[in-house]
């Protein structure tokens, strides 16, 4: 993640590039953004944690992967009250909250995309493959422990390169070299890459089937379709731009140029940033089965 809202001049720019004006737009919007997304993403999540605790069918895998995609999004909202502050007072939490803070981004986005894109398999094996036995496989019931350890480490190798730095009288931040900077924006292109490839793969395949039969299936695949269609319109311009901006060559080393790739990268990461908020909006109302098992652990409840 490259935060970079208190440079008034990127590395690669002129002295003369000023940005004042992107840094006080960023001060004022961002940090109130960030506020609601913490607020929404809590009482979303958590309500969703709280649903399978209490859902005698938790067990189920779809549900196993939807509890740990709630805690992937509440680590990564843990961070989000952090970057609010910084966009109005600059980095005040040291070098090793820049660290952690920077670590739960990380271990949010990676556990996020692994998760959704093994919930896209599961699901894309049990339309078009429903006979086998891929589900109960002990390969897949590890799985989530797996994604964790996965996400774990890369979130670590990301975050132990970052450190609070000075530039123009602030401090912020950032990587502690250009080539880590580049590198990590470039591996995390090509994750999200590669994460909707193998999703939107599982998608085309499950649509073809559904298509083809004579059986209503609609059903097993709204959730999925729904999830990977906002994943993709959240991150997909994220990564986008992060990528431009990470770029040394003409015209993106113009300074006007560069200015609009601050503003736009403002506004893809307040979009990217929202799928915490969303999914929990999505679990509810796109799968009919959520649905009613949630209407019907509402009434025990308020009958108990």
């Amino acid at each position: 993640m490259t935060e970079d809202i208190y440079n008034y001049t990127d590395y690669y720019e002129d002295q003369l590039c000023r940005k004042e004006e992107v840094v006080k737009v960023g001060s004022i919007v961002i940090p109130f953004f960030f506020t609601a997304l913490v607020v929404l993403s809590c009482i979303g999540n958590i309500f969703v944690l709280v649903f399978i605790a209490l859902c005698k069918k938790f067990r189920c895998l779809t549900k196993v992967f939807i509890l740990n995609l709630a805690v992937s999004d509440l680590l990564f909202t843990i961070g989000l009250p952090f970057w609010a502050s910084y966009y109005v007072w600059g980095w005040t939490f040291g070098d090793a909250g820049c660290k952690a803070v920077k670590f739960l981004f990380y271990l949010g986005f990676y556990s996020s995309v692994f998760f959704l894109t093994l919930m896209t398999v599961q699901r894309y094996m049990a339309v078009v493959h429903p006979l086998s036995d891929w589900e109960r496989s002990r390969g897949l019931s590890l799985s989530p422990y797996i994604v964790w350890i996965l996400s774990l480490t890369v979130a670590l190798l990301g975050s132990l390169q970052s450190e609070v730095m000075i530039e123009s009288g602030s401090l912020y931040c950032e990587y502690g070299s250009i080539k880590w900077k580049t590198g990590i924006a470039y591996f995390q292109n090509a994750f999200f890459f590669i994460g909707f490839v193998i999703m939107g793969y599982c998608c085309g395949r499950m649509l073809r089937t559904i298509s083809k039969s004579r059986t209503k299936k609609k059903h097993k695949v709204r959730l999925i379709f729904f999830i990977v269609l906002v994943f993709f319109i959240g991150w997909a311009p994220y990564n986008i731009v992060m990528f431009l901006k990470s770029l040394t060559i003409h015209p993106f080393t113009d300074c006007e140029v560069s200015i609009r790739l601050d503003y736009a990268y403002y506004s893809c990461r307040m979009l990217a940033f929202s799928h915490c908020c969303i999914n929990p909006v999505i679990f509810v109302f796109a799968d009919a089965k959520f649905f009613k098992n949630f209407k019907e652990v509402l009434f025990c409840v308020k009958y108990e």
